[in-house]
């Protein structure tokens, strides 16, 4: 009994590939490149965004009254608030550090 073999016309050196082929090869290599651009391009952007933006200048401590813990802290250009667990709201002065205003919370009980 003899073996057939077929040979796939694709697998021989000798025939030329067909242009739409190559076409093919040539257009997805060129959108892997790209795609692989874009992704470096956004990751570089991000990280000098991120490394860049200095966030803002918070005094090294804030002292607060005895018994009060701090919830929350903004900033302005010449003051900065913290928001204390009892519901008030104290406004520091960014230059002296001394207590320039206190606002008490209303709370509205919702049942």
């Amino acid at each position: 009994m003899m073996k057939s073999t077929r040979r796939c016309p694709m697998s021989d050196p000798s025939q030329p590939e067909p242009s739409n082929l190559r076409f093919l090869r040539i257009l997805v290599t060129t959108l892997t490149a790209v795609m692989i651009c874009g992704l470096v391009v956004i990751v570089g952007l991000l990280v000098i965004r991120f490394s860049s933006t200095p966030g803002p200048a918070l005094p090294e401590s804030i002292t607060l009254p005895d018994g009060v813990q701090a919830v929350a802290i903004t900033a302005a250009q010449d003051w900065y608030a913290v928001v204390t667990d009892d519901n008030r709201i104290l406004v520091f002065s960014r230059t002296t550090g001394t207590l320039r205003q206190t606002v008490q919370i209303d709370t509205v009980d919702q049942d």
